[in-house]
């Protein structure tokens, strides 16, 4: 069969094009306004072309596509937000969408495109108290049979999941949690899919299941540590230690807290899922095995790590092991934090004298022993790296990376400054458009922590998406199959 294609509207991060990819989907062309998001894809999908702004797009004129994606802003359902809802100034951008579809349909008598997916919060349930989801199934129904309404759950409480068929259509959606799917996060996103050639929605979300080739032990490629750390530090997922207060921890399997900032009469401890078996409050001491990581820990040193603690001397321990961040004072309060870092050969004791030793050194001190290059004092929780934040939504590490253009071209220049006159256009945080100097200088360096973050709080966790988009892949290929072989299908074409 000829492989599936895919347009994303509101791209974001990308993750939909790239789970297609993943899942043998080619992707064609996206939407985006933001400047960084563009630069990423720009870099990492060459291949894809880029439309700008959903609002000036005509369905009518753009390449049919197979399937089309789109995780419209979130701004307005959110239970973090104002609850404008679906009327709101973002989330209204959602009927862009619905308007694009149609147009595709009714320039392509119907046939393209057959699959839509829309990824939203599930604040979206409750939006509006509950009309705002009744109007988004109505919209994508619409699409198939115009006028359908779908009527309001009891109590205007929506399921979590749910299926709707008729004459050859059917939308069907289901909430996710992303920490359940490879990746150390509890993010919950509603998955909604609609088939608007046949009734195989439903099957994409609930029985695709290990047939699409999809199984629980072929996400673990999301679950192992990331470059080369992943032969030290074991695989995420597995056990997990969970603080119950006092000095008895619980442990569950499969499942990993991200942070928890309860103390429960001691300091919260945040642990890696690994071989870590028991913890003492008391004594501060912590039973082990091998391949325990741990990635923040802010109440108990690792014995994994430190094999020895003096007091007045300094932590030793085995060589090529390293917590992320250990912040742990001794007994006597003369131990100060700090981070360690492996293959170097420098390292400070915690009297304050350096000290130099194979393999092993600090990167951050939280007391400066008269240095000027200590970063900080007394008890933090340091925040994400940007690197961490890929991680968490399933990316890989250099999804963001070798952005630059030292030298860029006078084509790459007119596109750039398409992109930032749109931003600044719709967005409205600048009077002027940027100068031609101004976007060689960025195209010269674009990333920025900042541009990074935004880009995967917005974005979407790529298990989720793969799932999807290789439900649909399946179904393509189960209904080309019963039409090769003269079977009746499973699928209403």
């Amino acid at each position: 069969m000829d492989r599936l294609k895919l347009g994303s509207l509101f791209d974001g991060s990308g993750g939909f094009p790239l789970g297609g990819l993943l899942a043998g989907v080619t992707p064609v062309w996206a939407s985006e306004i933001e400047p960084f998001p563009i630069r990423v894809t720009t870099k990492r999908l060459p291949g894809m072309r880029h439309l700008g702004d959903v609002s000036s797009i005509n369905g009518a004129d753009i390449e049919p596509v197979d399937i089309i994606t789109f995780g419209s802003p979130c701004t307005d359902m959110s239970i973090a937000g104002k609850r404008a809802g679906l009327e709101g100034a973002q989330s209204s951008l959602f009927y862009q969408a619905i308007r694009i579809i149609k147009e595709m349909r009714c320039a392509t008598n119907g046939r393209y495109p057959r699959w839509v997916c829309w990824e939203n919060v599930v604040g979206a349930f409750s939006s509006n108290q509950g009309f705002d989801f009744k109007a988004v199934l109505d919209a994508v129904i619409g699409i198939a049979e115009p006028g359908a309404s779908v009527p309001m759950p009891e109590k205007n409480r929506w399921p979590y999941a749910d299926v709707y068929m008729g004459d050859r259509w059917s939308v069907a959606y289901r909430v996710f949690d992303a920490q359940f799917w490879g990746v150390p996060q509890r993010r919950r996103r509603c998955y909604l899919v609609g088939d608007l050639r046949g009734q195989c929605a439903g099957r994409v979300l609930f029985e695709s299941e290990g047939l699409s080739g999809y199984s629980a032990a072929g996400f673990r490629t999301w679950q192992r540590a990331a470059r080369y750390p992943s032969a030290g530090a074991g695989a995420t997922g597995g056990l997990c230690l969970n603080d119950q207060g006092g000095s008895r921890m619980d442990i569950s399997e499969e499942v990993t807290s991200t942070l928890r900032a309860e103390s429960h009469g001691h300091p919260p401890c945040v642990m890696a899922a690994g071989f870590c078996t028991e913890h003492s409050a008391a004594s501060r001491s912590i039973g082990y095995g091998e391949e325990c990581s741990p990635t923040l820990r802010a109440g108990v040193v690792p014995a994994a790590v430190y094999e020895n603690h003096s007091q007045d001397t300094r932590y030793t321990g085995p060589l090529d092991t390293a917590p992320t961040v250990s912040s742990t004072y001794g007994t006597g309060g003369n131990n100060q934090p700090f981070v360690v870092s492996v293959h170097t050969a420098y390292t400070m004791t915690m009297c304050g004298f350096p000290q130099v030793s194979r393999e092993r050194a600090p990167a951050l001190l939280a007391r400066d022993f008269k240095d000027p290059t200590a970063v900080n004092r007394g008890y933090t929780v340091r925040r994400l790296t940007p690197t961490e934040c890929a991680r968490l939504q399933g990316f890989p590490d250099w999804w963001c990376a070798g952005l630059e253009s030292p030298e860029p071209t006078e084509a790459d220049i007119a596109f750039w400054s398409k992109v930032w006159e749109t931003h600044r256009r719709i967005i409205g945080t600048a009077t002027k458009p940027k100068t031609r100097n101004q976007i060689v200088r960025w195209l010269q360096s674009p990333h920025s922590d900042s541009a990074e973050y935004k880009m995967w709080g917005n974005g979407v966790a790529l298990p989720n998406v793969f799932f999807v988009l290789a439900g649909i892949a399946w179904c393509a290929r189960m209904r080309d199959r019963m039409h090769n072989d003269s079977q009746v299908y499973l699928c209403t074409l």
